[in-house]
């Protein structure tokens, strides 16, 4: 007599895909990249970018844990594509609490709570469709038992920072992502199990498509009932052209190297390759496209809002860090990554970004429509670089064949 499954759950092949549910689950990704980007905004200091970071971390965790999980199971199979549409709602919750993340506003549910406990919930959704799935498998179930007190934890840190305000409760929220983290970090990363390496580097591809897809949005937002003008076609064309050099950097060559390196790797080291190039070195290029979505809204707000600004007003602080230093941590996220899976260091990006950050203090007196533009003449040079430099190492790793 065969024993019953605990879960309907239909195994995912080397050559498995991504589902139509995982990208209709990614759709609350846009629009809590979309809340956090208003939030920085509305606070724009040092400590309400910190903030948002924090609040990226969050989401970025959420969204990691079912990209493991679904590498392993077919998401829109069985019990899965209901778990999923439940941790979905979960997230949505997170995403529409984002505004009160840290300000509770007067009457209904504290803001900060909400998300404390939507966290638990998505959390739990995932940790017990793990342990289900993981069924006969003592290794993976060691491995969750482990995984778990970071979750437990780090929810914890996020109530009781839920009670606190200020600093305090921004030291709280960096204490939950650490717990959640390095507790994941700290694990033998030969316990998790990993399937597909074309399901997982085509599921990051599209997360990174999703969040440059934000930075556009914030172009549109940066102008929302302004009337069109010469300064914001000019404007908006430069930001595009932004977003667009930032695709190419990721999918002319990232794309294309990192799923090679998943599937050359022994199946005893996958998950940790796995872990350590897509599950953190991916999360600064996030942080990158966020910080960038906020600089493009401001200078497009200097440009088009003509009762408040003049067109030689310079973006200042932490609007024309947000706007360059975005784009260096995103390129750093790229070194990160190329040394992880290749062992070779990205010179040519990290040049752009160190100068990117060297251009800071230079451009602080410039309008900033050429602050966007000397941004953009920067990526464009990077691409051109790189399209000539490397020309046939990518069409080799494009085409399939031996890389130099």
């Amino acid at each position: 007599m065969t024993s019953r499954k605990p879960i309907r759950a239909e195994q995912t092949s080397e050559d498995q895909t991504v589902t139509p549910l995982e990208l209709f689950f990614d759709l609350v990704f846009v629009f809590a990249l979309t809340q956090i980007t208003a939030l920085m905004a509305h606070d724009l200091s040092w400590h309400g970018v910190l903030r948002g970071v924090l609040l990226t971390g969050l989401l970025w965790w959420s969204w990691i844990g079912f990209s493991w999980l679904c590498n392993l199971v077919k998401a829109d199979e069985g019990s899965v594509r209901g778990v999923l549409l439940l941790a979905m709602a979960a997230m949505f919750m997170i995403a529409l609490a984002i505004p009160e993340a840290f300000h509770d506003l007067p009457g209904g549910l504290s803001g900060p709570v909400v998300i404390a406990c939507a966290y638990f919930a998505f959390r739990t959704l995932h940790l017990v469709l793990f342990w289900l799935i993981a069924d006969g498998d003592a290794v993976l179930r060691r491995t969750l038992i482990r995984f778990a007190p970071s979750m437990l934890g780090a929810t914890a840190l996020l109530l009781i920072a839920s009670q606190h305000h200020g600093s305090t409760q921004t030291m709280l929220w960096a204490a939950a992502l650490l717990v959640d983290y390095g507790g994941t970090y700290l694990i033998d990363a030969r316990g998790w199990r990993f399937r597909s390496a074309a399901h997982f580097a085509e599921r990051h591809a599209l997360i990174v498509i999703i969040a440059l897809g934000e930075s556009i949005v914030a172009i549109g937002v940066g102008v929302t009932d302004l009337p069109i003008s010469w300064p914001i076609i000019i404007a908006s064309l430069l930001g595009l052209g932004v977003s667009a050099a930032l695709w190419w950097i990721y999918f002319d060559a990232t794309v294309h190297y990192g799923e090679h390196a998943l599937a050359a790797e022994p199946a005893e080291t996958r998950a940790k390759l796995a872990r350590d190039a897509y599950t953190f070195w991916h999360f600064p290029m996030m942080v990158g496209v966020v910080l960038l979505a906020l600089g493009l809204k401001k200078v497009l707000e200097y440009v088009g809002d003509t009762e408040h600004h003049h067109l030689d007003d310079p973006l200042k602080g932490v609007g024309l860090f947000a706007l360059f230093g975005g784009v260096a941590v995103y390129l750093l996220g790229h070194v990160g990554f190329k040394w992880r899976t290749m062992h070779k260091v990205g010179v040519s990006r990290l040049i752009t970004a160190a100068l990117a950050l060297i251009a800071v203090p230079l451009v602080a007196k410039v309008p900033a429509l050429g602050q966007l533009g000397v941004l953009a003449a920067l990526l464009a040079g990077l691409v051109a670089f790189e399209s000539v430099r490397f020309a046939q190492e990518r069409d080799q790793l494009k085409h399939g064949e031996q890389h130099a």
